[in-house]
């Protein structure tokens, strides 16, 4: 079932995203307990990229499958790896023993840096972007923002995702959104399911594109970031993707500075869109916005096959 939820504000206006992202998720809870994601955008920073990455998953740790000496190693490897490349890590945190965040500046090839993070066993990057912070963990919205501090996090816009597990497992690597490696700051949160992912997956992997985990949803933030680094702007990826999709599916996208949503050509999943001149949001249910917007609203269901795109 699952539930998801964007929000933007028009004309560069900031705002504490992360606490009304919070509330419109929680307001989704239903929709999927079993995990939750953020996808935060704040202040880019021009000179300096910003990397969340897990070291370990959590229930690995709870389990006692991995011990705490090892998590400590890898983050270890990670930074020593970073700088090995020539890196200059400016700012160092870990809300959690196995979430990091690291910002650092970098002119070199940022692939490789990655790959080479990535190759420390057990260790994913999550997200690399100027702008774009991908936060994902097991339990309800209030319960990841709690533990990883995004109450005051302030920004222009946001896309969030509630997961009910069906088809993989419960685990920091299935849930949503998915970031578009190695693409700065292009994430994406879906529900719905998708038929062809297998054999469009083959085509991209072929061309030279990596897939972080087996969730079908991983599939649109690949293509949307690939149509874009073709020259393709967002909005005319989107509307490709309608075409390259099969199934039934919902789907919010954002990139540093657009906000982006499509619904398959049977309108089969349900998304509800609010706007005003200042402020988007959209979500599974009108609930989640009214959860920030309490007074009466008037929201509209986008049609079968459509695409909208809003900018910051």
């Amino acid at each position: 079932m699952c539930g998801i939820a964007g929000l933007i504000w028009k004309g560069g206006k900031k705002s504490n995203v992360g606490s009304e992202l919070t509330s419109m998720l929680q307001a989704l809870k239903h929709r999927g307990p079993d995990s939750t994601g953020f996808a935060l955008y704040g202040t880019a920073t021009p000179d300096d990229f910003i990397m969340r990455f897990i070291t370990a998953e959590q229930e690995a740790l709870k389990k006692g499958f991995i011990i705490h000496k090892e998590v400590e190693q890898r983050e270890e490897e990670v930074e020593a790896r970073i700088k090995e490349l020539g890196a200059v890590i400016k700012d160092q945190k870990a809300p959690t023993e196995y979430a990091h965040r690291y910002q650092f500046s970098y002119d070199g090839d940022l692939h490789r840096l990655i790959d080479y993070v990535e190759d420390v066993d057990g260790v994913e990057v999550m997200s690399v972007g100027r702008a774009l912070e991908l936060i994902k963990d097991l339990g309800d919205s209030k319960t990841v923002s709690e533990q990883y501090k995004l109450g005051n996090f302030d920004g222009t816009h946001a896309i969030g995702h509630t997961r009910m597990a069906t088809e993989s497992d419960v685990d920091i690597r299935s849930a949503h959104p998915y970031w578009a490696y190695p693409f700065n700051d292009v994430s994406v949160v879906h529900n719905g399911q998708l038929t062809n992912y297998w054999t469009h997956r083959r085509d991209l992997e072929r061309r030279g594109h990596r897939f972080m985990s087996t969730c079908d949803s991983e599939l649109i933030a690949v293509y949307i970031a690939d149509r874009i680094d073709h020259g393709d702007d967002l909005e005319t990826a989107m509307r490709s993707s309608v075409d390259y999709l099969d199934g039934v599916f919902s789907y919010v996208v954002a990139t540093s500075d657009q906000l982006g949503m499509a619904k398959d050509v049977m309108a089969a999943k349900p998304m509800v869109v609010y706007e005003s001149d200042e402020f988007v949001g959209l979500a599974s249910e009108e609930i989640a916005i009214r959860s920030i917007f309490p007074r009466e609203i008037d929201t509209m269901d986008p049609y079968e096959g459509e695409v909208l795109v809003w900018q910051v």
